[in-house]
């Protein structure tokens, strides 16, 4: 197919990749030298860029970078029809091992929402299931993903009325969390169930969702495999974020 000849279209787009590799808000000058631009046509693209919502403008310092837009439509992308469908499949496969639910959720300001639940045969019914919101401090998939966002963030997860209690034991675990990769939880959802979950990383190393497997913790056999699920989550996860956000794990 031939490129077409709309070079102000390519440019938008070149922009807001730039602005997506970069985890700080960055000058008109650095985006008019990483991308070789007129300076006019520079200026002329991010007012246009600004007022669309794609790209925002920080006064103070005479920056810019992604507006709300731009992060919806990445967490549309995330949370749609890709990853969900990439990860299905396998979810259900490894949920089976414990005959036990898969789920894949993303965090929404301080709660986990569900987009995805599977289903082993004979699996039971949880409160958790595709559509459903809780609180992210309380869920296996909200601790992962809350260990790899930013402190802010964190106390805004547990600024709800209920969770300052929850607070301080979990900051106690965060570095843990962090090193080890996974998270779970025990009875805290659902009485008799307990929940590995792991983080699918973007491209900046943020978590976009996270993938669980929630099981019968009255079955010997479960507890047994807990390892071997755990394993295939973790494999399911950086596979996903490389598909999906091109990360390299080799390096």
């Amino acid at each position: 197919m031939a490129r077409s000849n709309v070079p102000a279209a390519r440019n938008v787009l070149a922009i807001l990749r730039l602005l997506s590799t970069i985890d700080v808000p960055i000058s008109a000058g650095r985006i008019r030298s990483e991308l070789d631009l007129p300076r006019s046509s520079t200026y002329h693209l991010l007012n246009e860029m600004v007022e669309s919502g794609f790209v925002v403008h920080i006064e103070e310092n005479q920056t810019y970078g992604l507006g709300l837009a731009a992060y919806s439509m990445a967490s549309a992308y995330t949370s749609q029809q890709p990853l969900v469908r990439l990860a299905t499949n396998r979810l259900r496969d490894i949920a089976t091992l414990v005959a036990g639910s898969g789920h894949v959720a993303r965090m929404s300001g301080s709660e986990i929402v569900y987009l995805q639940e599977v289903r082993a045969p004979g699996a039971v019914s949880l409160v958790t299931d595709k559509g459903v919101r809780l609180p992210a401090y309380k869920t296996a998939s909200g601790k992962i993903m809350m260990a790899f966002q930013s402190d802010s963030e964190v106390r805004a997860a547990f600024s709800d009325k209920g969770a300052s209690s929850y607070f301080a034991p979990y900051k106690k675990q965060v570095e843990a969390l962090r090193a080890r990769g996974w998270a779970e939880e025990r009875e805290e959802v659902s009485k008799g169930q307990a929940t590995i979950a792991v983080a699918v990383k973007d491209h900046l190393s943020r978590p976009s969702t996270s993938l669980a497997v929630t099981f019968s913790i009255n079955n010997e056999e479960n507890l047994a495999k807990e390892g071997v699920v755990l394993d295939q989550l973790m494999v399911l996860a950086k596979e996903l974020s490389h598909r999906i956000y091109g990360n390299d794990f080799a390096n």
